[in-house]
């Protein structure tokens, strides 16, 4: 993700403080990775020196003061050409979970071992995240959703793999 983009997007609603974006990011999109301070602060002071928001008011008060950001043309610009953008897929060709598998096979351990542990980690995942789906809000179910298919095709993926082992043992014996 994008967090400067983020960033951006939230400003379109109108200018806010470095703390009313974190609020909002981590209210919409950070659940499980909530946003630093610091990161905030750091990427809009990056989105500053590229022209992308402006300062839209200096408070002072009682603490530090606090400077309220707004989205410049050119950031709207780019937050359009940045949604206008496909994200490329993920291939997952090179995964951790296969480099295991083969590495069993090759010291002469159980990968069928490896495997059933896996998919006992990913049901156990699916089970947290269907939970957390049943009791959320659209966006929660949507977000958990997109997770719930990647866990599933894995889970394809490892019936596959075990059902191939001893053919992937023999290929790699070679």
């Amino acid at each position: 993700m994008s967090i400067g983009h983020t960033l951006l997007g939230l400003l379109e609603s109108g200018p806010r403080h470095g703390y009313d974006l974190k609020r909002a990011f981590d209210e919409k999109f950070g659940h499980d990775r909530p946003l630093h301070y610091g990161q905030v602060y750091s990427t809009m002071s990056r989105l500053l020196k590229n022209g992308l928001v402006e300062v839209d008011g200096i408070e002072t008060g009682g603490g530090p003061e606090r400077k309220r950001y707004a989205i410049t043309d050119a950031g709207v610009t780019d937050v359009e050409r940045w949604l206008a953008t496909p994200e490329k897929p993920e291939e997952y060709l090179q995964s951790t979970l296969y480099t295991k598998v083969v590495l069993a096979l090759l010291t002469h351990r159980d990968a069928a071992d490896v495997l059933d542990t896996q998919r006992a980690e990913h049901l156990r995942s699916m089970r947290i995240l269907t939970d957390r789906k049943r009791k959320g809000d659209l966006a929660d179910q949507l977000i958990c959703d997109h997770a719930l298919f990647h866990l599933e095709a894995d889970l394809r993926w490892l019936e596959l793999t075990a059902a191939r082992l001893d053919k992937l043992r023999e290929a790699v014996a070679r």
